[in-house]
This record gives structure tokens, C-alpha cells and sequence, in this order.
């Protein structure tokens, strides 16, 4: 065949390196398959066992430096926590209102809304509240309504 040695065996390792290539593009693309198939929570550990269920043989620590190669980093969903506990001794307060929001005085009943934001605005001279606004979010409307308020209540000449 008239080919050198040196030629032969250069042929031969670069077909074995193709080969390792194609198989390792294979392994990279199903590892990240799983990984989005799977809510991204998958560590090294259930990865390299789904892989070995697709017939890749791979280990643990090969699946930490491929999943780190890749950039895949695992959302740890977060723990369910009990925030009521119902077994206590304590007093529970009995419910005096019972339904009736018809109120004849002020500061007679209050009641719990949820959360609300303020947003205040104070003048720096005589340090009183000029504007305010309530709302359930804190977005821009919130802080444009209190200057909205402290510019309809004080009508200001100029201001910075």
C-alpha cells in the first residue's frame, strides 16, 4: 500500500478519536435531556444512574465534571415548612365578630387585610407627612400616588 508507518498509525488514532468524539456529543446531549427532563434537579448521582439506564457508562465523579463542563447546576426545590402547630395548649381566642362588619363606632373593630405597603412622603422642614399611598404591591404606582398626595396638598413653588 506504499503508506508509512507514521501515516498508518495516525489514521488509525484519528478514527478512534472520532469515534470518541461522536459518543461523547451522544453522552453531553442526553445528560442535558435528562437534566431538562427532570425539573433540573438531578445531581451527579441520579444523573450518572439515569445515564447508566441509557446504556452510558458513566460514574459518578464523570458525571460531576460533565454536568460542570456543561454548566448544569441543580435547583434544590425547597423544604416544606410547618409554620402552624394545632397540638398547643394555649388559648384560642374565641370570634366576637362573627361576621358582622356593620361598625356604628370608629376603633371599635379592626380587622387583618394581609399585607399592605406604604409609601410615604415627608417634607425635611417641618418633618411632616405631606403624601402617602397603600397598596398591596410595591411597584412604581405606589410611590408616583404619595407624590401625586404631597403635590395636591401642598402645591409647592419649586422643587429639586
Amino acid at each position: 500500500m506504499e503508506v508509512s508507518y507514521s501515516a498508518f498509525y495516525a489514521w488509525i488514532k484519528t478514527t478512534e478519536d472520532t469515534d470518541k468524539k461522536i459518543l461523547k456529543k451522544q453522552l453531553e446531549t442526553k445528560a442535558v435531556q435528562l437534566f431538562e427532563e427532570n425539573k433540573k434537579i438531578y445531581g451527579s448521582r441520579r444523573l450518572s444512574e439515569a445515564l447508566i439506564k441509557e446504556d452510558f457508562q458513566v460514574g459518578r465523579y464523570k458525571a460531576k465534571q460533565l454536568m460542570k463542563k456543561l454548566g448544569l447546576k441543580p435547583r434544590y426545590p425547597k423544604r416544606f415548612k410547618v409554620t402552624t402547630d394545632s397540638n398547643h395548649n394555649d388559648a384560642i381566642s374565641p370570634n366576637l365578630l362573627n361576621r358582622k362588619f356593620d361598625v356604628t363606632m370608629p376603633n371599635k373593630v379592626w380587622t387583618l387585610e394581609g399585607w399592605l405597603y406604604v409609601a410615604v412622603v415627608i417634607d425635611l422642614f417641618s418633618r411632616q407627612v405631606v403624601g402617602w399611598s397603600i397598596d398591596d404591591h410595591m411597584r412604581t404606582s405606589l410611590c408616583v400616588n404619595a407624590l401625586q398626595m404631597a403635590f395636591w396638598r401642598r402645591k409647592p413653588e419649586y422643587y429639586y
